[in-house]
């Protein structure tokens, strides 16, 4: 795994993943890991380099126009990322936005994990391997700054509205894949993955049904992952004295 120019990371930071059983469920049976495309996501400034205030006629940062703006926006159609939250505990914010209400699963890795367990990613098996990045997302405040950046580095800069994300993120470039008339995908890719030695930990979402819970739990026990199962602390017992 590869580390974009001017991005780090710690090998051994938790990362978590929160997501919907559903999408937890294809992980385990499918063995792969699903990455989005930068445009299925819900951030309009997902590898922008500036952001013009809204109420400014002229903003000093584009005086010259540039005809390439286009071609720069439909990198994100080509640029696969899988995104992660940075932390030592769970967070409830995350169970809300990500996991359906906390109807979902979130499980924990580590970078160092995540670059052993993946399999190398091919568009087909006679294409060659297409690159991993991975890299903490660095929050820059784009009102007052013009990044000078690459292609796929500009994903690993965010706006600092969105800096409560505290973002790790793989990434996975096909640009240069469909440059040379290689059939890419409009959406998502998904990429092999050895999920026992991926996931470090598995927590059960705060709002899930009972009968769905037994269903993770016997789930996991059948991907040999049930040692790893966790019931949200956020069902624990709250005490007073």
């Amino acid at each position: 795994m590869r580390t974009p120019s001017g991005i780090s990371y710690d090998d051994n930071q938790k990362i978590w993943r929160y997501m919907r059983v559903g999408r937890f469920e294809q992980l385990l049976k499918e063995k792969s890991l699903r990455f989005a495309s930068a445009n299925q996501f819900e951030d309009p400034f997902e590898g922008a380099v500036a952001v013009l205030p809204y109420d400014l006629p002229v903003d000093p940062r584009y005086t010259v126009k540039d005809s390439s703006e286009t071609a720069f926006a439909e990198l994100k159609r080509l640029t696969k990322l899988s995104c992660w939250h940075i932390a030592d505990h769970e967070s409830t914010a995350m169970w809300k936005l990500y996991s359906d209400l906390g109807k979902g699963v979130a499980i924990t890795s580590t970078p160092n994990k995540l670059a052993r367990a993946l399999t190398p990613f091919r568009l087909k098996p006679e294409y060659g391997v297409e690159e991993l990045w991975g890299g903490n997302v660095v929050y820059v405040d784009l009102l007052r700054t013009r990044l000078s950046v690459g292609m796929l580095e500009r994903f690993y800069f965010k706006h600092s509205a969105y800096s409560w994300e505290q973002e790790f993120r793989l990434a996975i470039s096909v640009r240069v894949a469909e440059e040379h008339g290689v059939s890419v995908p409009e959406d998502g890719i998904s990429v092999g993955a050895a999920v026992s030695d991926l996931i470090e930990e598995i927590h059960i979402g705060p709002t899930i049904e009972k009968s769905v819970r037994e269903r993770i739990i016997t789930t996991c026990r059948e991907s040999g992952l049930d040692d790893r199962a966790r019931v949200t602390s956020l069902l624990g017992t709250p005490k007073y004295i």
